[in-house]
């Protein structure tokens, strides 16, 4: 039996490169994206391919897509769709943050719920996240980078959402992933009007195979970036150290006098 994929924001940058990648492998694809002529212009040969055209920023479009997660034998879903909305959130129009939301948080959280129940059927299935080091940027100073909560906030649910979801479904034959890039030459910053050009970028090729090596490895989170990958580790470590020194009891910094 062939493997199938489901790719969204397939269009163009990582998606591309991950539908690219995938079909060199030999994996069937469903490509999803909001521009059909560039869907349909990838070079996917030796395949079978489905286009669909659906917006990621509409209930409509997710639970088109959804059924598609549902009723089709995934082995793999990459969850890459994303919107190019970086401005604070004071300056961020109200359109603009629900979409980014939609695409960044909703959609993820939809597609991967309906793609679930027939992947731990089959016991075996692949849940591939982007989210980007953003994720990671919160306590930055604004002198060191300038502020985006809203698409900051998507990408740390984006990490949460991958780890605690491999914990639940340890056993099953189905793990998930989430792929952590820093700043990739694809068009997304050109949408912002920021001309990158001259700032070293990674190729969204090297995000792919980061991304298939990572799983190899048996990373949860995948930081193509980051050559010393135990400051991942201490991360993390230092979010379960404060988990588990929470109690019950008032912390001393809080009483009065």
């Amino acid at each position: 039996m062939s493997s199938l994929a489901l790719v969204t924001g397939a269009s163009s940058g990582i998606g591309a490169a991950f539908a690219q990648r995938l079909a060199a492998e030999g994996y069937d694809l469903i490509i999803v994206g909001r521009r059909r002529e560039r869907l349909e212009a990838l070079a996917l040969p030796g395949v079978n391919v489905q286009v669909v055209c659906a917006d990621l920023s509409t209930d409509e479009g997710i639970d088109e897509v959804a059924e598609l997660c549902a009723d089709q034998p995934l082995t793999m879903l990459v969850n890459n769709a994303g919107v190019a909305h970086y401005m604070p959130m004071a300056q961020l129009p109200a359109n603009k943050a629900l979409e980014l939301v939609h695409v960044k948080a909703v959609a993820p959280t939809m597609l991967t719920r309906a793609a679930l129940p027939g992947m731990i059927d089959r016991g075996v299935g692949t849940i591939i996240n982007v989210s980007g080091m953003i994720a990671f940027a919160g306590p930055a100073p604004t002198t060191q980078m300038p502020r985006r909560a809203v698409y900051a906030a998507t990408l740390a649910h984006t990490v949460a959402l991958s780890q605690t979801l491999n914990a639940e479904l340890e056993g099953t034959g189905v793990t998930v992933h989430v792929v952590c890039p820093g700043v990739v030459a694809t068009e997304f910053h050109e949408v912002q009007g920021m001309d990158l050009s001259a700032v070293p970028r990674m190729s969204p090729a090297d995000v792919v195979t980061a991304a298939l090596a990572g799983i190899e490895l048996g990373e949860v989170v995948i930081a193509p970036g980051v050559e010393d990958y135990s400051l991942i580790e201490a991360v993390f470590g230092a979010d379960l150290a404060a988990f588990a020194g929470q109690s019950p009891q008032l912390a001393s910094r809080y009483r009065a006098g």
